[in-house]
């Protein structure tokens, strides 16, 4: 499941993920909310991510399809990304692929929460 989270600061766009992520998670919440920042000229997206269960059928071919348009199409409005995570493999994986993330990324463990936002909004 993905959600928005409301109370972040301006100009910046959360979103909370836990357990297995679906297909419509990502057409209903992560690629509007991605959109809506890309659209804004500057995308500062913070995500969080909890017990995570990994990615049910389906949600494999839409990861890549998000992953490919941030990367080729959208990679100038990308600015800050901030992942708020202790899955310890998700962090890994997100640090060593920084290269591809466009704009600037950090991994912050979940009680650096407050950091990871005032960062993004940085």
């Amino acid at each position: 499941m993905i959600e928005r989270i409301d109370d972040m600061p301006a100009g910046t766009i959360g979103l909370r993920a836990s357990g297995t992520l679906t297909k419509n998670d990502y057409l209903r919440v992560l690629e509007p909310s991605i959109q809506e920042g890309v659209d804004s000229g500057e995308l500062r997206l913070l995500f969080e991510l909890g017990a995570f269960d990994g990615l049910a059928e389906g949600a494999w071919a839409e990861d890549a399809k998000t992953g490919l348009k941030a990367y080729l199409k959208d990679r100038r409005a990308w600015h800050r990304f901030a992942l708020v995570t202790d899955v310890e493999w998700v962090a890994k994986a997100t640090k060593g692929f920084a290269w591809v993330i466009p704009g600037e990324s950090k991994v912050f463990a979940p009680e650096e929460a407050d950091a990871a936002r005032a960062w993004v909004a940085g």
